[in-house]
């Protein structure tokens, strides 16, 4: 019992009295072998811009497509600015609670103490749980895309299947996944960061190529389609930024972090923004400025190809997709994270070690079934970009934008007659509005795209 012990004191764990054995510790499974509080602020910020500066960003240009020039630099550095100040508030309350001696290290648990049990445990918790699901789903699929894609650049004519390199990518998945505690990617996050950093510059640059070349089409810039389809644009881009800055593992992440932990959250949040308005901002203006309104939801897939032959060297895109993929299998592992502490804290016997048998196995089996089930998934919707931009906005919108502006009202409790009140129920109304209306223009889009929608189809359908 030392081992567990010592958990108590590091990881928030409840005590429970009993008549019979006076005082006993109760410790959840997840938290003692998950969630470690290790980290230094380095190592907060490999997390936060792993799980933030993903491959969504390579649909901005597509975002500006839908808007325009004006609109959509307005709404990606508001995104920022707004999203950075979430998650500030998010820090603070959870070493607000620290200092009053409770410590929270997930989601789940802060809305459970803010909120209530009933908002935790049927809204906020499933949420959460879902949107990290849906994120891996389409992580896998992604992944496996890439990983075609580099194939058809050397042999257009391969037998090799879109759910053969899925499958491919879900066993590395797999076993990166056995990994045993989030600290414990505090390297692999790293490594994150430089691919991340690798495919922008790729993106950028084979932007540049692609706008400059003398087969370039002209640069159109006016937003296409009648009232209705611009407005539907609107919420769709705007709904693409907002999961584009998404996080919902920001409490998970600050537990991974030594005591204190705000001020080596903050300075981890400032290098991760660092990346994020860096690459987030090179790539959505380059490529828009290269392909106009023509952007895809991928910008790479308007450097494929362009009458039989590439845009841009086919060296570029190779390396390009390669580092995507490659950040997919951390990105996905990151995301799997909640799902993982879930998991340890009902099968896991903390009296046990880590790598004991009793620990191992179960955990083994665990984790292999939650990759191997979202591989099932991603092989079998192809189409997952209509349903990943339902779930983001749904899911990533309040859980980034609204929820933690909420937690900040209930916790401090601001003046009615101050600014920082009517600013923050301003927020709330705004992004929840917002997830309604991108909410139904995603299902508008899902209804318009039924009839393309083929299960296990050899190629995905884009956005």
């Amino acid at each position: 019992m030392e081992e567990a012990s010592s958990a108590y004191h590091d990881n928030s764990v409840n005590i429970q009295r009993t008549p019979e054995h006076g005082q006993r510790k109760t410790v959840d499974g997840g938290i003692l072998l998950v969630i470690e509080a290790k980290g230094s602020w380095l190592h907060a910020g490999y997390h936060l811009t792993g799980a933030t500066a993903g491959p969504a960003l390579l649909s901005l240009p597509y975002a500006f497509a839908l808007v325009g020039w004006v609109p959509g630099v307005l709404a990606l550095l508001l995104g920022a600015g707004i999203s950075f100040y979430s998650y500030y508030i998010l820090i603070t309350i959870v070493e607000h609670f620290e200092s009053q001696g409770k410590r929270f290290v997930c989601f789940r648990s802060l809305a459970d103490h803010i909120m209530g049990k009933r908002w935790s445990l049927f809204f906020i918790a499933p949420l959460q749980f879902v949107i990290c699901y849906v994120t891996v789903i389409a992580a896998v699929l992604v992944g496996g895309v890439c990983m075609k894609e580099i194939y058809m650049l050397y042999n257009p004519d391969g037998p090799l299947k879109l759910y053969q390199f899925i499958s491919l990518f879900g066993v590395m998945t797999a076993v990166l996944a056995q990994t045993p505690s989030f600290h414990s990617l505090r390297h692999v996050n790293f490594l994150s960061i430089l691919l991340c950093l690798g495919y922008s510059l790729c993106a950028t640059c084979g932007s540049i190529i692609g706008g400059l070349s003398a087969d370039a089409s002209a640069k159109v810039y006016t937003v296409k389609g009648d009232l209705i389809h611009k407005t539907f644009g609107v919420f769709g881009s705007l709904a693409i930024i907002a999961t584009s800055f998404g996080n919902p593992i920001i409490v998970e992440i600050q537990g991974t972090v030594s005591r204190p932990a705000r001020r080596k959250m903050i300075k981890g949040l400032l290098l991760c923004y660092s990346v994020v308005v860096l690459t987030f901002l090179s790539v959505s203006v380059s490529g828009y400025w290269a392909f106009g309104n023509a952007a895809q939801s991928n910008i790479f897939d308007n450097m494929a190809s362009k009458n039989g032959t590439l845009v841009v060297p086919r060296r570029l895109l190779v390396m390009a997709y390669a580092f995507v993929f490659l950040q997919l299998i951390a990105v996905s592992v990151v995301y799997l994270q909640p799902a993982f502490d879930v998991l340890e804290t009902h099968v896991a016997d903390v009296n046990k070690g880590r790598y004991s048998i009793r620990n191992l196995a179960p955990r083994v089996v665990g984790r292999t079934f939650f990759v191997g089930s979202a591989s099932f998934f991603a092989a079998m919707l192809p189409f997952f970009g209509d349903i990943n931009a339902l779930m983001g906005a749904l899911g990533y919108t309040p859980l980034v934008f609204v929820f933690p502006i909420i937690f900040s009202i209930i916790v401090y409790r601001p003046s009615k007659m101050g600014f920082t009140y009517w600013f923050h129920v301003l927020l709330i109304v705004c992004f929840s509005i917002l997830t309604v209306l991108g909410s139904l223009a995603a299902v508008g889009q899902l209804s318009l795209d039924a009839h393309k929608y083929r299960l296990f189809a050899d190629n995905i359908m884009s956005m």
